[in-house]
């Protein structure tokens, strides 16, 4: 377990669950807020931890973007199967981080717009989405030797159904986070440079405080598909028995075959440089040419003018496209993986 210090600025958010005592325990964090309704109200956000002992402690996250929903099913499910038999060690479970935007179904908090994967390492002082941050990297994270942070695409964005953790400088890391991606076997495996969020991501305040980060990409589109829930579902159950916090006695499918890939940069995505009506030109899961059409952007204000074209900068393999056809400059289309090199 990390031994990071507490910081001396305290977190205005409690727990009705504590992490420190065996057995399984759920509830809520309380984050104070006052509004006109609720004058000493305070926001629920769900929590639970299973405990047995002693062992590794993993942080087991989902709803860090509210619209994205598979990982926020895959551990809800799991949390009601488990029971503190069934663990060696800590398996804290926050199903709906920003729970605002969860409850709203938005990737974004409604009360504050508060993107919680671009708030970190937040402020205990601050508004809502800056607290649970706050909270997470400063209360949680110290305690955890993993986190498993499972997004999807969102309600703009369709993946490959994927896992990915990020590139690390110094080997033992570099080396524990391949065994993850390896266990976790997605359809697809890969390794960014840099997160989109830079220093204020999850995988930042995880890097912070010494914990090793996994994350997913898991479809999206604003819905579930089974297939990708399957993956959620396996993939967690694989990734806790290769820690060794999970007990050989639940069950997990072997891990299937997965394709690892690297994300290396800008040229790797694809952006609409008009507003209009998005067509895409490839699906999932092809492999693309540099210099390759992506998309055509047609102008529905003046439907006469020839529509914008969108080009791939390199080659590689399409493991995200945009799910709207309306699409405003700016907007990303396209992202591609190319074969991991160490």
């Amino acid at each position: 377990m990390n031994q990071t210090t507490t910081p001396a600025r305290a977190s205005r958010i409690t727990s009705e669950v504590d992490f420190a005592r065996d057995g399984k325990q759920v509830g809520f964090l309380r984050l104070p807020h006052s509004v006109h309704r609720s004058a000493y109200g305070w926001i629920p956000i769900p929590v639970a931890c299973v405990r047995n002992g002693a062992g590794p402690t993993v942080l087991l996250m989902a709803g860090n973007h509210g619209d994205e929903y598979e990982g926020q099913i895959a551990h809800a499910k799991l949390l009601r199967q488990l029971e503190a038999k069934d663990v060696r060690g800590t398996l804290i479970f926050l199903t709906s981080a920003n729970f605002p935007a969860a409850d709203a179904g938005m990737r974004t908090s409604p009360i504050d717009g508060g993107n919680l994967n671009r708030s970190f390492p937040g402020d205990p002082d601050g508004g809502p989405t800056a607290q649970i941050a706050w909270y997470i990297e400063n209360v949680l994270l110290p305690q955890c030797d993993y986190v498993l942070d499972l997004h999807s695409g969102g309600s703009s964005l369709m993946y490959v159904p994927s896992a990915n953790c990020q590139r690390a400088t110094d080997p033992e890391r570099m080396r524990r986070s391949l065994e993850l991606l390896q266990a976790f076997a997605a359809p697809v495996s890969y390794v960014t440079d840099a997160a989109q969020g830079g220093d204020q991501t999850l995988t930042a305040a995880a890097r912070r405080q010494g914990v090793v980060h996994l994350g997913t990409e898991l479809a999206g589109g604003g819905t579930v598909t089974l297939a990708a829930l399957r993956a959620a579902e396996q993939g967690v159950r694989r990734v806790l028995q290769r820690v060794g916090v999970l007990a050989d006695s639940v069950p997990a499918d072997p891990p299937p075959p997965t394709r690892l890939l690297q994300v290396r940069g800008p040229t790797y995505f694809v952006y609409a440089a008009e507003r209009g009506f998005f067509e895409p030109l490839v699906e999932l899961g092809e492999e693309v040419a540099a210099g390759q059409q992506a998309g055509l952007i047609h102008s529905h204000d003046t439907p006469w003018r020839e529509p914008a074209v969108a080009l791939f900068q390199r080659a590689g393999v399409v493991i995200c496209k945009r799910v709207p056809c309306r699409t405003e400059r700016g907007d990303c289309l396209f992202h591609l993986g190319s074969t991991y090199e160490a």
